[in-house]
């Protein structure tokens, strides 16, 4: 998709083109409804469906885009690869990706189970809840991507995983009062939100002779990142009692992240 826009608009693409994940939020909210009326089954129909139009669609209208400057034939998939053993840049962004699209999968399907847990609320409306998690992190995708093109990617994702550490460690604190886990679930969706923007910008500015293979695992990365949190918080739940050694982890990983950004040393001139 690079390919497509010059290097000064990429990150706002990019972040459009990200909004995609608001199917999670539609899915969450569409799902259940189905289930209910028509059978367990028949969301799975729904979705194959969806699935079958959009590659027809795909296969009338997708084009690949003018690769200026390039020339000779495109490296293997394992030469490709290649640049993970090389760059710690490349590992980077896989962490980075990790937290800010795997925090927003996993609390997104967490927060349902907090609800009904903690505050006793019913299924529809903790997931009418969650759902508005996920909509401001959508909305906030593109943001990312578009502060990005201006102030670099550098600086997004300080703010974005400085807000994940503060906002998860309030959690951690603060989770039992309705207002309070209000305020900072909403503001950790858009933290993370501009955290997934900014983090694709990256990708074609670091590599970009290697940007497929390495947004693959990027992406790949943030799909683990939705999948073991809500097992640890799972897992933490039993033996604890409650949920704030896994806001304290997530907190912990945003650390962990501001750090090697750190280290990384990130040039303004870098976007």
């Amino acid at each position: 998709m690079n390919g497509w826009y010059e290097r000064e608009r990429q990150g706002f693409a990019l972040g459009v083109y990200g909004m995609g994940m608001g199917g999670t939020a539609i899915a969450g909210l569409t799902a259940p409804q189905i289930s209910d009326h028509w059978g367990l089954s028949t969301p799975f129909w729904v979705a194959a469906v969806l699935v079958a139009v959009m590659a027809a669609v795909f296969a009338v209208l997708a084009r690949d885009a003018h690769q200026a400057g390039s020339s000779g034939p495109a490296p293997g998939m394992l030469s490709a690869l290649s640049v993970f053993r090389t760059s710690g840049r490349a590992w980077a962004l896989t962490l980075f990706y990790f937290l800010a699209f795997g925090g927003f999968v996993a609390m997104f399907l967490y927060l349902p189970k907090l609800l009904t847990s903690v505050y006793d609320l019913t299924k529809s409306d903790a997931g009418a809840r969650a759902a508005g998690f996920a909509l401001l992190a959508v909305v906030a995708r593109p943001t990312g991507g578009w502060l990005s093109d201006g102030i670099g990617a550098a600086r997004v994702l300080l703010v974005s995983f400085t807000g994940v550490a503060v906002l998860a460690a309030l959690l951690a604190a603060t989770y039992t009062s309705m207002v309070p886990l209000t305020i900072c679930c909403l503001t950790i969706a858009v933290a993370l939100g501009l955290g997934t923007g900014a983090v694709f910008k990256l990708v074609p500015e670091w590599f970009p002779d290697r940007v497929g293979s390495v947004t693959g695992v990027v992406g790949a990365a943030g799909g683990l990142g939705g999948f073991f949190p809500p097992l640890v918080m799972g897992i933490v739940k039993s033996a604890t009692g409650g949920y704030a050694l896994g806001f304290i982890l997530m907190a912990l990983v945003a650390v962990a992240c501001l750090l090697v950004l750190a280290a990384l040393r990130v040039p303004r001139s870098n976007r």
